[in-house]
C-alpha cells in the first residue's frame, strides 16, 4: 500500500521564471477550471485539511503554489519525494481582460516550458465532461507534453452521479480516473498511480 505521509507548502510563484530551482523531474501539476474541486482533492490526497485553501471566491488565486510531498510504500518502506504544483483555476471570467491574458499566458508558458514536470493532472467536473474549455486544455496538453511526461484525466465529484451515469462516463473515458474528495472515493488509487509514475522516472535515472 502506498500512502502520502507528509505534505507542506513551500512557496508561490507568479510565473515559470520565478519557479523553484530543481534538477529533479518530480513535479505533479494539478490543473482545473475554477470550482471543480482541485483544492479539496489536494487536501484529500495528502490527508491535510488546510494544505490547499478552498476559496469561497472561484478564480481568486492567481499564483502557482508548490508543496513538498512524501510518499511511502508500506510494503518496502521506501520513500518517494515529489512536488505537487497547484495551478490557478482557468477559465474564470470575473477578472479584467488584461489580467486574464497575463494569467493564461503564465499558465501556458509554465506548462510548455517547465521541464521538471513529470505528470499533468487535468481535473474535470464529472457533471460537465464536454465543456469547450476542458477540451481545449486537453488538446493543448497533448500538443505540449514531452515524451517523458504523462497526462492523467480525473473526473471529480463522482458522488454526484448515479451508478448508470458513472458507468457511461467510464465507457466514454476509459483511461480516466474517478474521485470523490468528500467521500474519499478513489483517492488511494490516484495516490498509487502518481507514485508509480514518479517511480518510473526514478527507475530510469
Amino acid at each position: 500500500m502506498v500512502e502520502i505521509v507528509d505534505a507542506k507548502f513551500i512557496t508561490s510563484a507568479p510565473n515559470v521564471s520565478a519557479a523553484p530551482e530543481s534538477e529533479e523531474q518530480n513535479e505533479v501539476v494539478f490543473m482545473a477550471r475554477s470550482n471543480v474541486g482541485k483544492s479539496s482533492l489536494l487536501n484529500a490526497l495528502t490527508n491535510h485539511k488546510g494544505l490547499a485553501k478552498v476559496s469561497s471566491t472561484p478564480g481568486k488565486t492567481r499564483l502557482i503554489n508548490y508543496f513538498d510531498v512524501t510518499f511511502i510504500d508500506r510494503d518496502s518502506s521506501l520513500k518517494t519525494f515529489a512536488k505537487f504544483v497547484d495551478l490557478p483555476g482557468f477559465g474564470y471570467a470575473k477578472v479584467s481582460k488584461s489580467i486574464k491574458h497575463d494569467w493564461e499566458k503564465n499558465l501556458t508558458d509554465y506548462i510548455s516550458q517547465r521541464e521538471q514536470i513529470k505528470l499533468f493532472i487535468h481535473l474535470i467536473d464529472c457533471r460537465h465532461p464536454h465543456l469547450d474549455i476542458d477540451t481545449s486544455v486537453s488538446e493543448f496538453l497533448f500538443e505540449s507534453v514531452r515524451e517523458n511526461q504523462f497526462i492523467l484525466q480525473i473526473f471529480t465529484k463522482i458522488d454526484k452521479l448515479n451508478q448508470k451515469e458513472q458507468n457511461a462516463l467510464r465507457r466514454e473515458f476509459p483511461n480516466a480516473m474517478m474521485v470523490s474528495s468528500s467521500k474519499k472515493r478513489g483517492t488511494h488509487k490516484i495516490i498509487k498511480v502518481i507514485h508509480d509514475i514518479l517511480q518510473e522516472s526514478t527507475d530510469e535515472d
